[in-house]
């Protein structure tokens, strides 16, 4: 069986290197990496007195892991502005949280080498855990200053409206 169903012809899988993330209908700017899209389902174990010795499983609660985006300290506030929505130091007595507002829903795209969308995932009612603004600061590293955001989620499904893009063979016009 193919792995591609429009590109017949592709034999390697999409690398893990062209991405981006929207919210608010804007794309994010300056994110480099991304943590992994999973869920967990408990397994449910029960048997009857009258059962043989063994355990029969059946599926439980389903969890989604928390998604951390990492990308370099710049002037752009996007992380810190949902983050404090969540807990906002010096707001007043009742008024650290924003509860209209602090939850979003994210798309993240993966695209082929040639730049095509290719996948598009909508994560679902996402908040900030954690906000990390500045890292470990090192006067002799030789690196770039990564500030993360990690996502609480209740799901993510996959956008069927994004299909396998037609990869066209490379002409060059001198032919």
């Amino acid at each position: 069986m193919a792995q591609f169903s429009v590109n017949t012809e592709r034999f390697d899988p999409y690398k893990n290197f062209k991405f981006r993330v929207k919210w608010d209908g804007r794309y994010v700017a300056g994110v480099s990496k991304i943590s992994a899209l999973g869920r967990t389902t408990e397994v449910v174990e029960h048997r009857e007195g009258g059962d043989p010795s063994s355990v029969r499983k059946s599926p439980g609660q389903t969890k989604f892991e928390a998604i951390t985006l990492e990308r370099g300290v710049t002037h752009d506030t996007e992380f810190e502005k949902w983050s404090n929505k969540i807990w906002n130091l010096g707001s007043g007595l009742g008024a650290e949280v924003s509860l209209r507002d602090f939850r979003k829903d994210i798309i993240i795209e993966l695209y082929n080498e040639a730049g095509q969308l290719a996948i598009s995932y909508n994560v679902l009612r996402c908040w900030p855990s954690e906000y990390q603004s500045l890292p470990e600061l090192d006067a002799s590293a030789n690196a770039v200053a990564i500030q993360t955001l990690k996502l609480e989620n209740e799901g993510w499904e996959r956008d069927q409206a994004v299909t396998e893009p037609t990869e066209d063979a490379f002409t060059n016009p001198e032919d």
